[in-house]
């Protein structure tokens, strides 16, 4: 009995230690994702655009499909590069950040560019009219998952560069994982809200048994497409915002700090003409913002080059046999 008792002891010990070490996991997975907000929001609020146009019985299995291929994203190809990162070559961390940050920016850039220039958008809407609804979803799966892995390896990269040094490597994997799987869930669940909001809506102002239940579906379907525009522009300014602060940060990790430097000074001599209890604030919308304009600078510079030099080569050595269907070049 003794014996049985000191085993049943050395298990109760045993599971203490796991659940202290599941709590840790969880805590620095959940500690670092909240350094990739940024990168978050915006995937958030580009993913509904990839249902827009599909009949509503489809909307959750395109969601559904793209959330698997995210998950397979972060924790099949993105994890284990992120690990080999960590082991064997943390001096490109802060290199690869300040790509995707660049690609964050120009993507930015491209959605603010379309916006005031919406003709653009002309000969894409042309190939579409030109596909079947099953040839246009595969389509638009396939964009949503090559987005969401640029989305993705930022996340991750932001995440694995927000853990404490010197974890171990089971805590570091762990943690990793569990922030992909957190952010994913988080992302893809509110993508599903989102997008089954105005049907919610319609059944509600249809059947719903009182007034006010009626009143609240009706107000839900009229005010879901100022929402899904109101995504549109957090998720821009949010590229915008996080490309241009991971860039900034990136010049000041490679002794490049007069960048950083002169936008720290900037917010904190705005923040000192304001009263003391909206200082911290001021200081962050005002870093914030100079980092946005500076995102959107560097992404409008990039996809001019995009435009004017990488474009017309894609082009010029393109197949000569390719369809006339085939959707465009960008550019």
């Amino acid at each position: 009995m003794s014996g049985l008792l000191a085993l049943l002891d050395d298990v109760a010990a045993i599971a203490k230690v796991a659940a202290s070490s599941v709590d840790d996991v969880v805590g620095q997975a959940v500690k670092a994702s909240s350094k990739a907000a940024g990168a978050v929001i915006d995937d958030a609020a580009v993913t509904p655009k990839y249902v827009h146009g599909f009949s509503a019985e489809r909307e959750l299995p395109i969601v559904w499909r793209i959330a698997r291929g995210s998950l397979f994203n972060k924790l099949v190809i993105l994890l284990p590069v992120a690990l080999l990162l960590s082991a064997f070559a943390p001096w490109a961390i802060a290199p690869l950040l300040m790509a995707g940050g660049t690609y964050l920016c120009f993507e930015g850039a491209e959605k603010v560019w379309h916006a005031i220039n919406p003709a653009d958008h002309h000969a894409e809407d042309l190939y579409k009219e030109k596909l079947s609804d099953a040839h246009l979803e595969e389509k638009k799966v396939a964009g949503a998952i090559k987005t969401d892995f640029i989305l993705s390896a930022e996340i991750m990269t932001i995440v694995l560069s927000s853990l404490p040094p010197g974890l171990a490597f089971a805590m570091e994997a762990s943690a990793l994982a569990v922030a992909g799987v957190l952010i994913t869930v988080a992302v893809y669940g509110a993508v599903a809200v989102i997008v089954k909001a105005d049907d919610v809506g319609l059944r509600m102002a249809a059947a719903g048994r009182h007034r006010r239940t009626r009143a609240a579906g009706k107000w839900i379907v009229r005010n879901m497409p100022r929402l899904l525009q109101l995504l549109v522009i957090v998720g821009t300014a949010a590229m915008l915002w996080v490309g241009g602060s991971i860039i900034m940060h990136g010049f000041s990790e490679m002794d490049v700090k007069a960048p950083y430097q002169a936008i720290h000074d900037v917010a904190v001599a705005v923040a000192a003409l304001v009263p003391e209890a909206a200082r911290g604030f001021t200081e962050w919308f005002v870093t914030a913002l100079i980092d946005g304009i500076a995102g959107l600078a560097i992404g409008l510079v990039v996809l001019l080059i995009v435009n004017r030099m990488v474009a017309p080569l894609r082009r010029r050595f393109a197949p000569a046999d390719r369809e006339p269907s085939e959707k465009p070049g960008r550019g």
